[in-house]
């Protein structure tokens, strides 16, 4: 049987080449991992009481939007914390993770051709790799656009052709960014919307790590659409539960845009989603109206983004996050560091190169980086942040 050879010519994943470089070796001490970000601060206390409250919901199929209480719920969040009213029934819908809305979007909203050409993705390299597995699979052109330290770690999409600027259909776009804590401004934001409309393309943002800050909350890419005036059907915005609230196995996220795009998105959620059970959508909306454990949340991240900045903070070229839970630390070569970093200290760090592409005539912009999740309690968080100092970076 013959398959297809749209996905089997990708470069292999991030984590699979982790696991091939690295397993290989033995680490040098206990295992710190430092690789996935997949929070470990506890979760409030009170989300399995919610759940085990709703049990009997199990035995109904749950409603593809998401339940009026989530919906509910999710839209008095954003009217809360970016000051956008939305309308839960029409501009509001509920999505097993992220992941699953991201990866959906180009198929639902992106044309089959653009201006008579086959349409382009714009997306920031490095970049999460769902960008380019959901540009593929919508029949269109992943373009990787650098976001190195010359551009704020944000891509420049002005820097893109004209040419592929119109047969764009969609970019996307993560802030606070991942991997380098960079935060979108309110102009960097503006100066994207108008350049949206001016070549008519849509705005995926990505902002799962939105309520991991140090200092201001970051502005919301529907925030400034509204702000500005913009049609919010051209934006389109993800958030999730996953980092906000250390609840990655819950699966809750949700999707925002204004109602036309929304109704796209809803029509093909119809026939190819996977809604959460009812008692989780019960759990998701309880924690989406709460805001005490995330203040609390935030707080364990300023102190581990304070110890970071002590301890690397005389490292030529660090750069001290301002959101996100990840550093982005420089080295000659990601594979070497990596690996001497495993076989010395027993820490495991991801080699930056493998959230990115070579793009032509340009080098790998995350070869020169490490990535450090900072999600372990403090005290296995300090001595990982010290193994790297005295591994990699001392004098």
């Amino acid at each position: 049987m013959k398959y297809p050879e749209r996905f089997s010519n990708l470069p292999a994943h991030a984590w699979p080449r982790l696991r091939a470089l690295l397993d290989v070796h033995e680490g040098g001490g206990p295992l710190i991992a430092m690789t996935i970000g997949e929070p470990k601060h506890a979760f409030p206390a009170w989300v399995s009481d919610v759940i085990a409250q709703n049990a009997a919901g199990f035995n109904s199929y749950p409603p593809n939007d998401g339940s009026a209480e989530l919906r509910t719920a999710i839209a008095g969040w954003v009217q809360r914390r970016y000051g956008v009213p939305v309308d839960a029934d029409s501009q509001v819908m509920a999505l097993n993770g992220t992941r699953e809305g991201l990866y959906n979007a180009v198929i639902a909203l992106v044309p089959e051709m653009k201006n008579g050409q086959k349409p382009a993705v714009l997306m920031p390299n490095p970049f999460y790799q769902v960008y380019m597995i959901a540009a593929i699979s919508g029949a269109c052109d992943p373009v990787m656009v650098n976001a190195t330290a010359e551009t704020g770690h944000l891509p420049d999409f002005h820097s893109v052709d004209v040419e592929t600027l119109d047969r764009t259909a969609a970019v996307y776009i993560c802030s606070p960014a991942n991997p380098q804590g960079a935060v979108a401004s309110r102009s960097y934001w503006e100066d994207l919307i108008r350049l949206a409309e001016k070549h008519d393309f849509l705005i995926f943002a990505d902002e799962c790590y939105s309520e991991i800050y140090r200092h201001d909350p970051p502005v919301g890419a529907l925030q400034a659409a509204h702000d500005m005036g913009a049609d919010l059907n051209r934006v389109v915005i993800f958030h999730s539960l996953s980092k906000r609230s250390n609840l990655p196995g819950l699966r809750s996220g949700f999707v925002a845009s204004g109602p036309d795009t929304m109704r796209e998105i809803k029509q093909l959620r119809n026939y190819a989603g996977a809604p959460l059970p009812l008692p989780l959508q019960a759990a998701a909306a309880a924690v989406w109206r709460d805001e005490a454990h995330v203040q609390e949340n935030r707080a364990l991240y300023a102190e581990k983004f304070d110890m970071a900045d002590r301890i690397l903070g005389n490292v030529p070229g660090y750069a001290s996050p301002e959101a996100g839970f990840f550093l982005w630390l420089p080295v000659e070569d990601d594979e070497e560091a990596a690996v001497r970093l495993w076989r010395e200290t027993g820490v495991k760090v991801l080699p930056g190169g493998y959230l990115a592409q070579e793009v032509p005539g340009q080098k790998n912009p995350g070869k020169t980086y490490i990535r450090a999740a900072l999600v372990a309690p403090k005290e296995e968080t300090e001595r990982g942040l010290q193994a790297i100092r005295d591994c990699l970076y001392a004098v």
